[in-house]
Protein backbone atom coordinates (compact mmCIF):
# COMPACT_ATOMS: atom_id res chain seq x y z
CA UNK A 1 0.00 0.00 0.00
CA UNK A 2 3.00 2.32 1.15
CA UNK A 3 4.22 1.50 -2.07
CA UNK A 4 1.73 2.23 -4.46
CA UNK A 5 1.71 5.69 -2.85
CA UNK A 6 5.00 6.34 -3.27
CA UNK A 7 4.69 5.01 -7.33
CA UNK A 8 1.33 7.65 -7.00
CA UNK A 9 3.68 10.56 -5.92
CA UNK A 10 6.35 9.90 -8.50
CA UNK A 11 3.49 9.73 -11.04
CA UNK A 12 2.06 13.33 -9.64
CA UNK A 13 5.76 14.67 -9.74
CA UNK A 14 6.29 13.90 -13.08
CA UNK A 15 2.70 14.79 -14.21
CA UNK A 16 3.53 18.28 -13.17
CA UNK A 17 6.50 18.66 -14.65
CA UNK A 18 5.60 17.30 -17.87
CA UNK A 19 2.85 20.31 -17.94
CA UNK A 20 1.09 20.22 -21.90
CA UNK A 21 3.94 17.68 -22.97
CA UNK A 22 6.62 17.29 -25.18
CA UNK A 23 4.46 18.21 -28.39
CA UNK A 24 3.40 21.90 -26.29
CA UNK A 25 6.70 22.69 -25.25
CA UNK A 26 8.55 21.96 -28.61
CA UNK A 27 5.89 24.34 -30.59
CA UNK A 28 7.60 27.20 -27.79
CA UNK A 29 10.59 26.47 -28.56
CA UNK A 30 9.98 26.80 -32.09
CA UNK A 31 8.43 30.21 -31.20
CA UNK A 32 12.02 31.18 -29.65
CA UNK A 33 10.28 30.83 -26.41
CA UNK A 34 11.49 29.20 -23.08
CA UNK A 35 9.19 26.47 -21.21
CA UNK A 36 8.20 27.74 -17.67
CA UNK A 37 10.56 25.92 -15.84
CA UNK A 38 13.47 26.73 -18.08
CA UNK A 39 12.38 30.65 -17.20
CA UNK A 40 12.99 30.07 -13.65
CA UNK A 41 15.97 27.67 -13.73
CA UNK A 42 17.56 30.81 -15.69
CA UNK A 43 16.44 33.35 -13.48
CA UNK A 44 17.14 31.92 -9.88
CA UNK A 45 20.39 31.13 -8.13
CA UNK A 46 21.63 27.32 -9.37
CA UNK A 47 19.48 24.44 -7.48
CA UNK A 48 17.47 27.18 -4.89
CA UNK A 49 14.29 26.83 -6.35
CA UNK A 50 11.26 25.40 -3.89
CA UNK A 51 8.19 24.60 -5.38
CA UNK A 52 5.12 24.91 -4.28
CA UNK A 53 0.97 23.28 -5.03
CA UNK A 54 2.86 21.42 -7.37
CA UNK A 55 -0.11 18.73 -6.91
CA UNK A 56 -2.94 21.55 -6.97
CA UNK A 57 -5.58 20.50 -9.40
CA UNK A 58 -8.34 22.69 -10.63
CA UNK A 59 -12.34 21.39 -9.56
CA UNK A 60 -14.22 22.44 -12.73
CA UNK A 61 -16.45 20.24 -13.88
CA UNK A 62 -17.83 22.35 -16.90
CA UNK A 63 -17.21 21.76 -20.45
CA UNK A 64 -15.67 18.31 -20.32
CA UNK A 65 -12.90 19.99 -17.88
CA UNK A 66 -13.51 17.13 -15.68
CA UNK A 67 -11.43 15.06 -18.11
CA UNK A 68 -8.97 17.53 -18.59
CA UNK A 69 -6.71 17.33 -15.28
CA UNK A 70 -3.04 18.08 -14.85
CA UNK A 71 -1.09 18.32 -11.76
CA UNK A 72 -0.27 22.00 -10.99
CA UNK A 73 -2.63 23.30 -13.11
CA UNK A 74 -0.30 25.38 -15.45
CA UNK A 75 1.15 27.45 -13.03
CA UNK A 76 4.32 27.11 -11.43
CA UNK A 77 4.95 28.41 -8.09
CA UNK A 78 7.61 28.63 -5.15
CA UNK A 79 10.49 30.74 -3.41
CA UNK A 80 14.71 30.34 -4.23
CA UNK A 81 17.39 33.11 -4.35
CA UNK A 82 18.74 35.73 -6.61
CA UNK A 83 22.31 36.67 -6.04
CA UNK A 84 21.56 34.46 -2.98
CA UNK A 85 18.93 36.66 -1.77
CA UNK A 86 15.17 35.14 -1.35
CA UNK A 87 12.25 36.02 -3.69
CA UNK A 88 9.07 34.28 -4.53
CA UNK A 89 8.53 33.73 -7.92
CA UNK A 90 5.19 32.18 -10.02
CA UNK A 91 5.70 31.15 -13.78
CA UNK A 92 2.69 30.59 -16.41
CA UNK A 93 3.37 27.57 -18.49
CA UNK A 94 1.56 28.49 -21.89
CA UNK A 95 1.83 24.38 -22.84
CA UNK A 96 -1.25 23.95 -20.44
CA UNK A 97 -4.43 25.45 -21.04
CA UNK A 98 -2.13 28.19 -22.70
CA UNK A 99 -1.89 29.23 -19.63
CA UNK A 100 -5.35 30.11 -18.67
CA UNK A 101 -5.94 31.27 -15.13
CA UNK A 102 -8.08 29.24 -13.17
CA UNK A 103 -9.58 29.79 -9.65
CA UNK A 104 -6.91 27.39 -7.92
CA UNK A 105 -3.80 28.32 -10.04
CA UNK A 106 -5.24 32.16 -8.71
CA UNK A 107 -4.82 30.82 -5.24
CA UNK A 108 -1.51 29.46 -5.54
CA UNK A 109 -0.05 33.16 -6.68
CA UNK A 110 -2.04 34.63 -3.80
CA UNK A 111 -0.41 31.93 -1.69
CA UNK A 112 3.35 33.32 -2.24
CA UNK A 113 2.43 36.56 -2.63
CA UNK A 114 1.13 36.37 0.97
CA UNK A 115 4.07 34.37 1.96
CA UNK A 116 6.28 37.38 0.54
CA UNK A 117 4.82 39.97 1.99
CA UNK A 118 5.37 37.83 6.00
CA UNK A 119 9.00 37.43 4.89
CA UNK A 120 9.64 40.80 3.25
CA UNK A 121 10.69 39.56 -0.23
CA UNK A 122 10.03 40.39 -3.55
CA UNK A 123 7.71 38.92 -5.72
CA UNK A 124 8.76 38.13 -9.70
CA UNK A 125 6.14 37.16 -11.87
CA UNK A 126 6.48 35.42 -15.52
CA UNK A 127 3.54 36.13 -17.39
CA UNK A 128 2.61 33.86 -20.50
CA UNK A 129 -1.06 33.28 -20.81
CA UNK A 130 -4.10 33.60 -22.68
CA UNK A 131 -6.06 35.22 -19.98
CA UNK A 132 -8.86 33.96 -17.91
CA UNK A 133 -10.21 30.17 -17.96
CA UNK A 134 -13.51 30.84 -20.31
CA UNK A 135 -15.08 27.72 -18.65
CA UNK A 136 -14.88 28.50 -15.18
CA UNK A 137 -16.15 32.13 -15.96
CA UNK A 138 -16.88 34.65 -12.78
CA UNK A 139 -14.15 31.96 -10.50
CA UNK A 140 -11.61 32.97 -12.91
CA UNK A 141 -12.18 36.94 -13.04
CA UNK A 142 -12.47 36.31 -8.94
CA UNK A 143 -9.29 34.95 -9.07
CA UNK A 144 -7.78 38.11 -11.11
CA UNK A 145 -8.97 40.58 -8.46
CA UNK A 146 -7.45 38.46 -5.62
CA UNK A 147 -4.01 39.15 -7.58
CA UNK A 148 -4.68 42.81 -7.96
CA UNK A 149 -5.95 43.53 -4.67
CA UNK A 150 -2.14 41.58 -3.45
CA UNK A 151 -0.45 43.58 -5.81
CA UNK A 152 -1.98 47.03 -4.71
CA UNK A 153 -1.19 46.16 -0.98
CA UNK A 154 2.43 45.18 -1.33
CA UNK A 155 3.29 48.05 -3.67
CA UNK A 156 6.10 50.26 -2.00
CA UNK A 157 6.16 47.50 0.51
CA UNK A 158 8.00 45.05 -1.49
CA UNK A 159 9.54 45.03 -4.68
CA UNK A 160 7.23 43.63 -7.81
CA UNK A 161 8.19 42.70 -10.80
CA UNK A 162 6.84 41.03 -13.92
CA UNK A 163 8.05 39.90 -17.02
CA UNK A 164 5.86 39.58 -20.20
CA UNK A 165 7.09 36.42 -21.79
CA UNK A 166 4.03 35.94 -24.20
CA UNK A 167 0.40 36.94 -24.57
CA UNK A 168 -0.93 38.98 -21.62
CA UNK A 169 -4.52 40.41 -22.86
CA UNK A 170 -7.73 41.39 -21.28
CA UNK A 171 -7.76 41.62 -17.34
CA UNK A 172 -4.82 39.91 -17.05
CA UNK A 173 -2.97 43.34 -18.36
CA UNK A 174 -3.84 45.14 -15.46
CA UNK A 175 -1.50 43.19 -12.68
CA UNK A 176 1.52 43.83 -14.92
CA UNK A 177 1.30 47.62 -14.33
CA UNK A 178 0.57 48.12 -10.50
CA UNK A 179 3.96 46.27 -10.23
CA UNK A 180 7.07 48.00 -9.94
CA UNK A 181 9.01 47.05 -13.20
CA UNK A 182 7.78 45.33 -16.46
CA UNK A 183 9.93 43.54 -19.28
CA UNK A 184 8.89 42.34 -22.24
CA UNK A 185 10.46 40.07 -25.19
CA UNK A 186 10.99 41.34 -28.91
CA UNK A 187 8.57 39.80 -31.14
CA UNK A 188 7.31 37.17 -28.77
CA UNK A 189 5.86 38.86 -26.12
CA UNK A 190 2.47 41.31 -26.10
CA UNK A 191 0.16 42.89 -24.10
CA UNK A 192 -3.50 44.38 -24.63
CA UNK A 193 -6.59 44.61 -23.25
CA UNK A 194 -8.86 43.74 -26.72
CA UNK A 195 -6.94 42.15 -29.34
CA UNK A 196 -7.19 43.46 -32.96
CA UNK A 197 -9.93 40.56 -33.88
CA UNK A 198 -12.14 42.90 -31.06
CA UNK A 199 -10.80 46.09 -32.21
CA UNK A 200 -11.42 45.68 -35.65
CA UNK A 201 -14.63 44.78 -35.24
CA UNK A 202 -15.60 47.85 -32.90
CA UNK A 203 -13.75 50.40 -34.61
CA UNK A 204 -12.45 49.25 -37.74
CA UNK A 205 -9.22 49.33 -37.29
CA UNK A 206 -6.90 46.95 -39.22
CA UNK A 207 -3.88 46.84 -36.91
CA UNK A 208 -1.12 43.68 -36.19
CA UNK A 209 -0.63 42.40 -32.71
CA UNK A 210 3.07 43.41 -32.72
CA UNK A 211 1.68 47.31 -33.41
CA UNK A 212 -1.20 47.11 -30.88
CA UNK A 213 1.39 45.70 -28.23
CA UNK A 214 4.13 44.36 -29.24
CA UNK A 215 7.05 44.96 -26.43
CA UNK A 216 8.43 47.81 -28.64
CA UNK A 217 5.16 49.69 -28.65
CA UNK A 218 4.72 49.37 -24.99
CA UNK A 219 8.48 50.37 -24.02
CA UNK A 220 8.54 53.87 -26.91
CA UNK A 221 4.79 54.05 -26.78
CA UNK A 222 2.44 54.07 -24.25
CA UNK A 223 5.28 53.39 -21.79
CA UNK A 224 3.69 50.67 -19.75
CA UNK A 225 6.77 49.00 -20.00
CA UNK A 226 10.48 49.70 -18.70
CA UNK A 227 12.53 46.95 -20.37
CA UNK A 228 12.66 45.32 -23.55
CA UNK A 229 15.03 42.08 -24.42
CA UNK A 230 16.28 40.50 -27.36
CA UNK A 231 14.92 36.89 -25.97
CA UNK A 232 13.72 34.68 -22.79
CA UNK A 233 17.19 34.32 -22.15
CA UNK A 234 18.43 38.25 -21.84
CA UNK A 235 15.89 39.33 -19.97
CA UNK A 236 15.78 37.09 -17.30
CA UNK A 237 19.31 38.16 -16.83
CA UNK A 238 18.36 41.97 -17.10
CA UNK A 239 15.67 40.78 -14.35
CA UNK A 240 18.96 39.66 -12.09
CA UNK A 241 21.01 42.80 -12.96
CA UNK A 242 18.20 44.92 -11.75
CA UNK A 243 17.75 42.47 -8.10
CA UNK A 244 21.29 43.53 -7.99
CA UNK A 245 20.32 47.07 -7.31
CA UNK A 246 17.11 46.70 -4.98
CA UNK A 247 16.65 46.24 -1.42
CA UNK A 248 14.56 43.07 -0.40
CA UNK A 249 11.87 45.48 0.89
CA UNK A 250 11.05 49.10 2.27
CA UNK A 251 13.12 48.38 5.87
CA UNK A 252 16.34 46.61 4.44
CA UNK A 253 18.43 48.73 2.73
CA UNK A 254 20.18 48.02 -0.87
CA UNK A 255 22.71 45.70 -1.19
CA UNK A 256 26.20 47.19 -0.96
CA UNK A 257 28.79 46.55 -3.17
CA UNK A 258 32.42 47.05 -2.52
CA UNK A 259 34.47 48.86 -5.68
CA UNK A 260 38.10 50.18 -6.18
CA UNK A 261 36.56 53.00 -7.76
CA UNK A 262 38.18 55.53 -5.84
CA UNK A 263 35.68 57.65 -3.80
CA UNK A 264 37.54 61.16 -4.49
CA UNK A 265 38.30 60.50 -8.20
CA UNK A 266 38.55 63.63 -10.60
CA UNK A 267 37.42 63.76 -13.85
CA UNK A 268 38.99 66.59 -15.84
CA UNK A 269 36.77 65.70 -18.64
CA UNK A 270 33.90 66.85 -17.16
CA UNK A 271 35.32 70.53 -16.88
CA UNK A 272 34.47 70.51 -20.73
CA UNK A 273 31.62 68.65 -21.19
CA UNK A 274 29.13 70.87 -21.21
CA UNK A 275 28.93 73.29 -24.13
CA UNK A 276 29.52 76.97 -23.41
CA UNK A 277 26.65 77.88 -26.07
CA UNK A 278 23.50 77.55 -23.97
CA UNK A 279 22.22 75.93 -27.18
CA UNK A 280 24.30 73.10 -28.01
CA UNK A 281 23.25 69.43 -27.22
CA UNK A 282 25.24 67.46 -25.80
CA UNK A 283 24.25 64.00 -23.66
CA UNK A 284 23.98 63.46 -20.00
CA UNK A 285 24.74 59.97 -19.65
CA UNK A 286 28.10 61.37 -20.62
CA UNK A 287 28.11 62.84 -17.18
CA UNK A 288 26.76 60.12 -15.47
CA UNK A 289 29.12 57.56 -16.56
CA UNK A 290 31.65 59.06 -15.72
CA UNK A 291 30.63 60.11 -12.26
CA UNK A 292 28.92 56.96 -11.06
CA UNK A 293 30.97 53.66 -9.37
CA UNK A 294 32.81 51.94 -12.35
CA UNK A 295 30.52 53.81 -14.87
CA UNK A 296 27.95 51.46 -14.22
CA UNK A 297 24.25 52.69 -15.00
CA UNK A 298 21.45 50.74 -15.17
CA UNK A 299 19.25 52.32 -17.42
CA UNK A 300 15.28 52.22 -16.68
CA UNK A 301 12.67 52.99 -19.61
CA UNK A 302 15.18 54.09 -21.99
CA UNK A 303 12.98 54.36 -25.07
CA UNK A 304 10.39 56.46 -23.90
CA UNK A 305 10.03 59.87 -22.67
CA UNK A 306 14.29 60.01 -24.03
CA UNK A 307 13.97 63.56 -22.86
CA UNK A 308 14.70 62.24 -19.38
CA UNK A 309 16.67 60.03 -17.77
CA UNK A 310 16.14 57.55 -15.14
CA UNK A 311 17.81 54.26 -13.36
CA UNK A 312 20.10 52.86 -11.03
CA UNK A 313 23.67 52.93 -9.86
CA UNK A 314 26.06 53.27 -7.30
CA UNK A 315 27.97 55.45 -5.68
CA UNK A 316 30.52 54.47 -2.68
CA UNK A 317 28.99 50.99 -2.96
CA UNK A 318 25.67 52.19 -2.36
CA UNK A 319 22.33 52.21 -4.65
CA UNK A 320 20.92 55.16 -5.65
CA UNK A 321 18.36 56.48 -8.27
CA UNK A 322 19.37 58.94 -11.02
CA UNK A 323 17.10 61.15 -12.65
CA UNK A 324 18.15 63.40 -15.10
CA UNK A 325 17.25 65.79 -17.86
CA UNK A 326 18.22 64.92 -21.44
CA UNK A 327 19.70 68.15 -23.37
CA UNK A 328 20.59 65.53 -26.35
CA UNK A 329 16.38 65.01 -26.73
CA UNK A 330 13.41 67.91 -27.00
CA UNK A 331 16.78 70.01 -25.25
CA UNK A 332 15.77 68.74 -22.53
CA UNK A 333 12.11 69.89 -22.01
CA UNK A 334 10.15 68.24 -19.40
CA UNK A 335 6.36 67.37 -20.79
CA UNK A 336 3.51 65.30 -20.07
CA UNK A 337 5.38 61.99 -20.55
CA UNK A 338 8.91 62.56 -18.87
CA UNK A 339 6.77 63.74 -15.97
CA UNK A 340 5.09 60.82 -15.56
CA UNK A 341 8.34 58.25 -16.14
CA UNK A 342 10.33 60.64 -13.93
CA UNK A 343 7.59 60.75 -10.60
CA UNK A 344 6.93 57.19 -11.01
CA UNK A 345 10.67 56.37 -10.53
CA UNK A 346 10.92 59.37 -7.70
CA UNK A 347 8.32 57.29 -6.22
CA UNK A 348 9.70 53.81 -6.33
CA UNK A 349 13.28 55.44 -5.10
CA UNK A 350 11.46 57.19 -2.04
CA UNK A 351 9.25 53.96 -1.13
CA UNK A 352 12.60 51.88 -0.81
CA UNK A 353 14.73 54.05 0.52
CA UNK A 354 16.97 54.60 -2.60
CA UNK A 355 18.18 58.54 -2.41
CA UNK A 356 17.86 60.47 -5.47
CA UNK A 357 20.37 62.20 -7.66
CA UNK A 358 18.96 64.77 -9.68
CA UNK A 359 21.09 66.04 -12.94
CA UNK A 360 19.32 68.85 -14.30
CA UNK A 361 19.36 70.60 -17.36
CA UNK A 362 15.60 71.88 -18.26
CA UNK A 363 14.58 74.78 -19.66
CA UNK A 364 11.06 74.53 -19.00
CA UNK A 365 7.99 72.80 -20.11
CA UNK A 366 7.54 72.16 -23.76
CA UNK A 367 5.09 74.36 -25.09
CA UNK A 368 2.24 73.54 -27.75
CA UNK A 369 -1.34 72.86 -27.93
CA UNK A 370 -0.96 68.80 -27.74
CA UNK A 371 0.83 69.27 -24.14
CA UNK A 372 -1.59 71.89 -23.00
CA UNK A 373 -5.20 70.13 -24.36
CA UNK A 374 -3.37 66.82 -22.84
CA UNK A 375 -3.04 68.11 -19.27
CA UNK A 376 0.72 69.00 -18.97
CA UNK A 377 -0.69 71.52 -15.84
CA UNK A 378 -1.92 68.07 -14.32
CA UNK A 379 1.14 65.60 -15.29
CA UNK A 380 3.92 68.03 -14.34
CA UNK A 381 2.38 68.50 -11.19
CA UNK A 382 2.71 64.47 -10.46
CA UNK A 383 6.47 65.14 -10.67
CA UNK A 384 6.89 68.53 -8.47
CA UNK A 385 4.69 66.31 -6.39
CA UNK A 386 6.68 62.85 -5.79
CA UNK A 387 9.84 65.09 -5.75
CA UNK A 388 8.04 67.22 -2.77
CA UNK A 389 6.49 64.07 -0.53
CA UNK A 390 10.07 62.11 -1.43
CA UNK A 391 11.49 61.75 2.38
CA UNK A 392 14.89 59.56 1.33
CA UNK A 393 18.29 61.56 0.67
CA UNK A 394 17.99 64.09 -2.37
CA UNK A 395 20.96 65.80 -4.14
CA UNK A 396 20.71 67.91 -7.10
CA UNK A 397 23.53 69.44 -9.63
CA UNK A 398 22.88 72.12 -12.10
CA UNK A 399 24.82 71.49 -14.95
CA UNK A 400 23.37 74.40 -16.92
CA UNK A 401 19.59 75.27 -17.37
CA UNK A 402 16.95 75.71 -14.57
CA UNK A 403 14.73 77.82 -16.24
CA UNK A 404 11.09 78.54 -15.02
CA UNK A 405 8.54 76.24 -13.07
CA UNK A 406 10.89 73.37 -14.32
CA UNK A 407 13.42 74.40 -11.95
CA UNK A 408 11.30 74.25 -8.87
CA UNK A 409 10.08 71.02 -10.13
CA UNK A 410 13.65 68.99 -10.73
CA UNK A 411 14.44 68.70 -6.70
CA UNK A 412 14.82 72.40 -6.02
CA UNK A 413 16.08 73.47 -2.50
CA UNK A 414 12.82 74.65 -2.28
CA UNK A 415 11.02 70.58 -2.22
CA UNK A 416 13.00 69.53 0.78
CA UNK A 417 16.25 68.82 -1.34
CA UNK A 418 19.36 68.05 0.69
CA UNK A 419 21.88 69.45 -1.23
CA UNK A 420 21.81 71.47 -4.02
CA UNK A 421 24.73 71.56 -6.05
CA UNK A 422 25.50 73.73 -9.61
CA UNK A 423 28.54 74.30 -12.25
CA UNK A 424 29.55 77.61 -13.05
CA UNK A 425 27.81 77.05 -16.49
CA UNK A 426 24.13 76.58 -14.48
CA UNK A 427 21.59 79.23 -15.55
CA UNK A 428 19.08 79.90 -13.05
CA UNK A 429 16.12 82.42 -14.12
CA UNK A 430 12.36 82.89 -14.96
CA UNK A 431 13.55 81.84 -18.22
CA UNK A 432 15.60 82.06 -20.58
CA UNK A 433 18.12 85.44 -21.43
CA UNK A 434 16.01 86.33 -24.64
CA UNK A 435 12.62 86.05 -23.42
CA UNK A 436 13.44 87.74 -20.44
CA UNK A 437 15.21 90.88 -22.24
CA UNK A 438 11.99 90.68 -24.78
CA UNK A 439 9.68 90.78 -22.16
CA UNK A 440 11.61 93.40 -19.54
CA UNK A 441 13.16 95.90 -22.16
CA UNK A 442 9.75 95.66 -24.82
CA UNK A 443 9.51 99.66 -24.77
CA UNK A 444 13.21 100.61 -25.24
CA UNK A 445 12.84 97.81 -28.13
CA UNK A 446 9.98 99.44 -29.64
CA UNK A 447 11.80 102.65 -29.60
CA UNK A 448 15.15 101.76 -30.84
CA UNK A 449 16.78 102.64 -34.09
CA UNK A 450 18.54 98.97 -34.19
CA UNK A 451 16.52 96.54 -32.03
CA UNK A 452 18.44 93.69 -33.10
CA UNK A 453 21.74 95.14 -31.53
CA UNK A 454 19.75 96.91 -28.70
CA UNK A 455 18.55 93.23 -27.83
CA UNK A 456 21.45 91.79 -28.25
CA UNK A 457 23.20 94.33 -25.68
CA UNK A 458 20.24 93.31 -23.32
CA UNK A 459 20.41 89.55 -23.84
CA UNK A 460 24.16 89.78 -22.79
CA UNK A 461 23.04 92.06 -19.66
CA UNK A 462 20.64 89.51 -18.64
CA UNK A 463 22.47 86.59 -18.98
CA UNK A 464 25.84 88.17 -17.05
CA UNK A 465 23.10 89.16 -14.11
CA UNK A 466 20.67 87.01 -13.76
CA UNK A 467 21.94 83.53 -15.73
CA UNK A 468 24.29 82.18 -13.63
CA UNK A 469 24.35 80.36 -10.31
CA UNK A 470 25.72 82.92 -8.17
CA UNK A 471 22.33 84.90 -7.14
CA UNK A 472 20.73 81.66 -6.26
CA UNK A 473 23.78 80.98 -4.02
CA UNK A 474 23.95 84.49 -2.77
CA UNK A 475 20.20 83.46 -1.57
CA UNK A 476 21.06 79.52 -0.16
CA UNK A 477 19.19 78.39 -2.79
CA UNK A 478 21.83 76.78 -3.79
CA UNK A 479 25.08 75.41 -1.27
CA UNK A 480 27.71 75.46 -2.97
CA UNK A 481 28.75 76.12 -6.59
CA UNK A 482 31.53 73.51 -7.71
CA UNK A 483 33.99 72.69 -10.46
CA UNK A 484 32.54 69.82 -12.47
CA UNK A 485 35.53 68.10 -12.26
CA UNK A 486 34.36 67.36 -8.36
CA UNK A 487 31.17 66.07 -9.14
CA UNK A 488 31.96 62.36 -7.79
CA UNK A 489 33.66 63.48 -4.47
CA UNK A 490 31.17 65.94 -3.67
CA UNK A 491 28.15 64.09 -4.28
CA UNK A 492 29.38 60.96 -2.50
CA UNK A 493 30.84 63.31 0.46
CA UNK A 494 26.57 64.81 0.74
CA UNK A 495 25.47 60.85 0.34
CA UNK A 496 27.70 59.58 3.78
CA UNK A 497 26.24 62.81 5.60
CA UNK A 498 22.53 62.18 4.30
CA UNK A 499 23.23 58.07 5.47
CA UNK A 500 20.87 58.49 8.26
CA UNK A 501 18.34 61.34 7.30
CA UNK A 502 15.00 60.89 9.12
CA UNK A 503 12.59 63.46 7.19
CA UNK A 504 8.65 62.95 7.67
CA UNK A 505 5.01 63.76 6.62
CA UNK A 506 2.66 64.90 8.13
CA UNK A 507 0.10 62.39 9.79
CA UNK A 508 -2.37 61.43 6.91
CA UNK A 509 -4.28 58.05 4.79
CA UNK A 510 -2.82 58.94 1.66
CA UNK A 511 -2.13 61.76 -0.17
CA UNK A 512 -4.21 62.29 -3.42
CA UNK A 513 -1.60 62.75 -6.08
CA UNK A 514 -3.00 64.78 -9.10
CA UNK A 515 -3.74 61.09 -11.56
Amino acid sequence: MAMNRLEELRLRHANAEAGGGEERRKRQHDEGKLSARERIELLLDEDTFEELDKLVRHRCRDFGMEDQVIDGDGFITGYGQVHGRLVYVFAQDFTVFGGSLSETNAKKICKVMDLAMKNGAPVIGLNDSGGARIQEGVLSLGGYAEIFLRNTLASGVIPQISAILGPCAGGAVYSPPITDFVFMVDKTSYMFVTGPDVIKTVTHEDVSKETLGGAMTHNSVSGVAQFIAGDDGACLRMMRKLMDFLPPNNRDSAPRKMTADPIDRMDEALDSLVPRDPGMPYDIKDIIHRIVDDGDFFEVQEHYAMNIVVGFARMDGRTIGIVANQPAHLAGCLDINSSTKGARFVRFCDAFNIPILTLEDVPGFLPGTDQEFGGIIRHGAKLLYAYAEATVPKITVITRKAYGGAYCVMGSKHLRCDINLAYPTAEIAVMGAEGAANIIYRRELSAAEDKEAVLAERIAEYRERFANPFAAAEHGFIDDVIEPRETRPRVIKALRMLENKIDTMPRKKHGNIPL
